[in-house]
């Protein structure tokens, strides 16, 4: 078992879930996002989702989109993004998911992204654009090297393409709570609530939902019911405002740990 596994495991042993907190890779640069992520695990947080900076992120929304763009124009590359990773792992052990789009890996060559991946200390990959029909490319090394394939299920996915995801899903699932792209509008929680409960009788791997998501209140309700929530443009969006402040550290850390509070 993974780091990602070990740590669902701790986490449902104390009652408690998971907060996953996503960020762009060399928004404003990788040096930043170094000891942003490193004050976010001192902060509480538990896993970590790495986006990969892509020029059309089109799961994206106008936040995340925006931060791909910065990251680009600041040089920000996957090999750049894998190098930052074995740094962090010089002093921490937090899971860490790279979250992005199957065309960087390709030109990266995927054999040789999973070897430095696996290398580096990297846990999974989300591949947004490779559905379970498509990921046999990647997944003939990832799976191999033992990095989980973390993949997502939508309000519209229905029960038989439900089975085919579970088949081969490992790591997590990630529920999108929304219809449409990240940051963009609320997540309706009884819906939410009744759907985790239709997965719940297919499957025993955790649940974390994300899209949407941005305050405590939010993050306790869902909570109650998955086992963890995933904060991201709301993290996006504060990096970028406070970019230039010497507080941009503890800023984002209080901001998670007031979410992690409620969800323990």
């Amino acid at each position: 078992m993974g780091r990602i596994g070990e740590k669902f495991e701790d986490l449902r042993a104390r009652n408690e879930k998971a907060l996953i907190v996503y960020l762009t890779a060399g928004d404003p640069s990788l040096d930043i996002t170094k000891e942003i992520i490193l004050g976010l695990e001192r902060a509480g947080v538990d896993i970590i989702e790495i986006g990969v900076p892509f020029s059309d992120p089109t799961a994206d929304g106008p936040i995340i989109q925006a931060a791909s763009q910065r990251a680009l124009k600041t040089g920000t590359t996957l090999e750049g993004v894998l190098k930052m990773v074995a740094n962090i792992r010089k002093t921490s052990q937090i899971p860490i998911v790279l979250f992005g789009y199957f065309n960087p890996i390709f030109i990266y060559g995927v054999e040789m992204f999973v070897r430095n991946a696996q290398k580096a200390g990297v846990d999974g990959v989300l591949v947004v654009d490779l559905p379970p029909e498509e990921a046999g490319e990647l997944r003939i090394y990832s799976d191999a090297a033992g990095l989980d394939f973390i993949s997502l299920v939508a309000p519209t996915t229905g029960r038989d393409r439900l089975k085919t995801i579970l088949k081969s899903a490992t790591g997590f699932l990630y529920y999108i709570s929304i219809t449409g792209v990240t940051g963009t509008t609320a997540p309706k929680i009884d819906g939410i609530a009744n759907d985790i409960a239709k997965i719940r009788k297919m499957t025993k791997m955790p649940i974390a939902v994300g899209f949407g998501i941005s305050n405590a209140a939010q993050a306790k309700e869902i909570g109650a019911f998955a086992d963890g929530i995933v904060i991201g443009s709301a993290v996006v969006k504060l990096i970028d405002e406070n970019q230039n402040s010497s507080d941009l550290i503890k800023i984002v850390s209080d901001y998670t740990r007031e979410i992690k509070e409620v969800l323990r």
